[in-house]
């Protein structure tokens, strides 16, 4: 069988049609199951591993089946080695040219170590400081612990498993399948029952989850105070009580009744929030074969026919290369991105939940890696049950004090590719967001008519006479060149109307932080930021000073906040197609917008006819045939 498998996720239907080519791989993969008798079922069944909830290598179904099943939903993702129909060599995969394979990997680790797949799996996870070759620390010597573990075999004359192999295994089944800790403990005791008496499998959840608990990463469950005000952490972290609105910070929990009431000692939060460190995620990322020579693609690679593929390309990144020359001499220091977005967990139709993950991605990786889910590493979650609209910030403090730490100090990094320690730095050069959540990230307010960004004050937008709304029509030509003849054109546009007004520029960021210092914004977590914040808001678009201006690089960045092209994409094609389709309720030709279309602009033949009432049809509105062939 080939070792690249990219075939099964790529191909499956060309032109409309299903792909011969890919059936035909389809049928080498059905072919290389029923070669292991262990993996088939009754002759002719083998698992599915389609993509479908219900299958995903869980059934088994007859070969005719899962063809069936293949052609319709396609592999479950990730499916790339075929443990479940009887591969036994795992093929080390990663996108593009990192294709490493297991003796490769295992010269790059150590020449001298005989190393299992769970030795790898381990040698992994442990990090930068592992080192066999040196007397371990009291970390790395639970890492050693469980290298011993996976030399160990489950019990004399037994080579399927090891100890940690077998607990892993146990562990994937359950989550797999969804089963109760309860289930664990009765399977662990009857697999017990059947194995010899000097078997080393774990007894119980307790003891699996402890043997494997070193290939985890940190996390940090950190109260907060229920209105968003403020997170007991770092000097507050010892306080009872919010120092904003003054809620107590835990629940008072009676028990008993009648006259033997009492509050039970243990201490319950009213709400916390979980903050994972980037730090161990990004030295892993040195220490894995598989990524650490990627992570410094984005300095190795070439700009192509002049086009940006990658954002290293762009002059965004090497104005931050010039501004910080000794950031960007050391090519293995980490740029970083971050998003933030909230979604209802519950669905619309249960409870009203809003919960806001923040996720950082490393864009040291290239282009078909650094976008991959495996590389986008979840570093807060905010806690609902409402949005945390421009209080977002006070939950960004963990994150914001370790970027500063990654820029300031770094950390000591060992680089598996180069077998060297390295000061690791890294940098956050941007967000990425939709409108709103730019809002809340940036300060700066994306509604009403100051909502540009770019413009800010110097917005042109004003309000329909008719309806109150606000719109920015016409707002465009101050950004084309002086002597451009749409500046003169006074009938296609907002009639008898030139624009002689040049748009001054995008503003730099020490120019932004001076008028936020100016004006005397403050940080959501001051003590008087609502007031004094609230009371400025009315005179510009400012709303608070973002937490991101504590990063002492943020200044330099020439684009701090991205807007996110999946929204604006969808927003755009939404309104075009509802409008060209006139579909009711949706269309933006509507009978209001035509009553001020000629108010503002010259379009007599849009206009409403006096005798009938009417409004005449429009040419870019399809008609019922016009809608038909763009269907078919």
């Amino acid at each position: 069988m080939e070792a690249d498998r990219e075939w099964m996720y790529e191909g499956r239907i060309v032109n409309g049609m299903f792909s011969n080519k890919w059936g035909d791989k389809v049928d080498e993969f059905v072919a290389f199951a029923l070669r292991h008798p262990e993996c088939v079922n009754g002759g002719t069944a083998i698992r599915c591993p389609c993509n479908l909830v219900k299958c995903q290598n869980k059934k088994f179904l007859n070969v005719e089946t899962v063809k069936v099943h293949l052609y319709k939903n396609g592999f479950v993702p990730d499916y790339y080695v075929w443990i479940y129909h009887g591969e036994k060599e795992v093929h080390q995969r990663c996108s593009r040219s990192v294709r490493v394979s297991v003796s490769e990997t295992d010269q790059m680790v150590s020449d001298n170590m005989n190393h299992t797949t769970y030795h790898r799996m381990v040698c992994d996870a442990a990090g930068p400081e592992f080192n066999p070759d040196e007397e371990p620390n009291a970390e790395a010597r639970n890492f050693y612990d469980m290298i011993r573990a996976g030399d160990k075999p489950m019990y004399e004359g037994n080579s399927k498993h090891t100890q940690l192999s077998a607990a892993v295994r146990m562990l994937e089944i359950k989550c797999r399948h969804r089963c109760s800790q309860a289930w664990f403990d009765d399977m662990s005791n009857f697999i017990q029952e059947l194995l010899p008496p000097d078997n080393l499998m774990p007894l119980d959840f307790y003891s699996t989850k402890k043997l494997v608990r070193g290939l985890g990463l940190p996390v940090q469950v950190i109260h907060c105070c229920v209105n968003n005000c403020m997170i007991y952490w770092g000097d507050d972290s010892d306080l009872n009580g919010c120092k904003k609105c003054g809620h107590a910070r835990y629940k008072q929990t009676v028990r008993g009744s009648g006259n033997r009431l009492y509050i039970r000692k243990l201490k319950v939060p009213y709400k916390k929030m979980h903050y994972f460190p980037i730090t161990p995620r990004l030295q892993r990322l040195y220490a894995s074969t598989a990524t650490a020579n990627e992570m410094r693609w984005h300095s190795e690679h070439h700009m192509e026919d002049g086009k940006m593929c990658h954002p290293s390309d762009a002059p965004a990144w090497k104005h931050f290369d010039g501004c910080f020359p000794d950031f960007s001499s050391e090519v293995r220091n980490v740029r970083l991105g971050l998003f933030a977005n909230g979604f209802q967990p519950f669905g619309q139709s249960g409870q009203q939940y809003s919960l806001w993950p923040v996720v950082v991605t490393s864009y040291n990786l290239p282009p078909d890696l650094c976008m991959k889910e495996e590389f986008m590493f979840l570093t807060v979650l905010v806690p609902g049950t409402t949005n945390p609209k421009g209080k977002i910030d006070v939950f960004l403090q963990p994150l914001i004090a370790e970027l500063k730490s990654l820029w300031g100090v770094g950390v000591q990094t060992y680089d598996i590719s180069k077998r060297q320690n390295f000061q690791m730095r890294a940098a956050l050069m941007w967000t990425i967001n939709d409108f709103p959540a730019y809002s809340m990230m940036s300060g700066w307010s994306t509604a009403g008519m100051l909502a540009c960004p770019h413009c800010m004050e110097d917005s042109d937008a004003f309000r329909l006479i008719k309806s109150g709304k606000q719109s920015w029509f016409d707002n465009h030509r101050k950004f084309l060149p002086i002597n451009h003849p749409y500046r003169r054109n006074t009938k296609d546009f907002i009639k008898n109307r030139k624009v002689t007004k040049q748009f001054p520029g995008v503003r730099s960021g020490d120019e932004i932080l001076q008028d936020l210092n100016n004006r005397g914004l403050r940080k959501v977590m001051d003590v008087d930021a609502e007031v004094v914040n609230a009371a400025i808001s009315k005179t510009c678009g400012w709303n608070k000073r973002s937490i991101f201006w504590d990063l002492p690089y943020w200044r330099e960045h020439l684009l701090r906040h991205n807007l996110d092209v999946m929204h604006i994409e969808k927003n755009v094609f939404d309104n075009i197609f509802n409008t060209v389709f006139n579909i009711p309720g949706k269309t933006k030709d509507t009978y209001k917008s035509r009553d001020e279309l000629n108010k503002y602009c010259r379009r007599p033949q849009f206009a409403q006819n006096l005798v009938t009432s009417k409004y005449p049809d429009v040419p870019f509105v399809l008609n019922k045939s016009q809608k038909k062939d763009v269907l078919d």
